[in-house]
């Protein structure tokens, strides 16, 4: 899995960009609210990113924020919801409006997104309301870089599936004491195997 890339900008033709890194170009398909902040051509860029490999292609996607690509991966596990679809809602709507418009059941704001019709709005809102809480309630609940280990820990106990309330549970079980990352992950998932 490629999670991140760091290089030099080489083409721009929205959505689509291509960053050399190494003297390799990867096309990069990235969302507007990313391609929005980025630096001229020329200019280097670092964009964390999500590889989607199908039959027929292998696609790279970027983004700006830990959130962002938060909120497309877990919009990839939505049934009927592929990376087309993950993409023009990241153009279309920011991360926190996204979940505000879940949580309010805001069928109009998502109907303006290309290829959001009023099914998969209504879909949106069932598998997507608790994790938009998740995003919403619990700070760093999305690790961003430089945050702690307990939010980055958080962050990777909701990426493996748990629930928040499980998760913040967990951690709270480990004993008390001065961990990276990896040992607070792993001492939260001995004592969920304990349970």
């Amino acid at each position: 899995m490629i999670g991140s890339l760091r290089g030099r900008i080489v083409s721009k033709t929205p959505p689509q960009l291509t960053i050399e890194v190494g003297g390799v170009g990867y096309e990069v398909d990235a969302p507007m609210s990313t391609f929005f902040h980025l630096p001229a051509l020329g200019q280097e860029v670092s964009l964390l990113t999500h590889l989607v490999v199908r039959e027929d292609a292998q696609m790279l996607y970027g983004f700006a924020t830990q959130e962002e690509r938060w909120l497309f991966r877990t919009l990839l596990k939505v049934s009927g919801v592929g990376p087309k679809i993950a993409l023009a809602l990241l153009s279309g709507i920011s991360v926190e409006a996204f979940a505000q418009s879940i949580l309010n059941e805001d069928v109009a704001t998502l109907v303006r997104v290309p290829g959001i019709g009023r099914k998969t709005a209504e879909r949106l809102f069932v598998e997507m309301r608790d994790r938009v809480k998740d995003l919403t309630h619990e700070p760093g609940a999305v690790a961003s870089e430089g945050a702690n280990p307990e939010s980055e820990a958080m962050g990777a106990l909701l990426g493996l599936g748990y629930k928040s309330a499980e998760a913040a549970r967990l951690l709270k079980a480990v004993e008390p004491g001065t961990y990276t990352t990896e040992e607070l992950i792993r001492r939260a998932l001995q004592s969920a195997a304990r349970d």
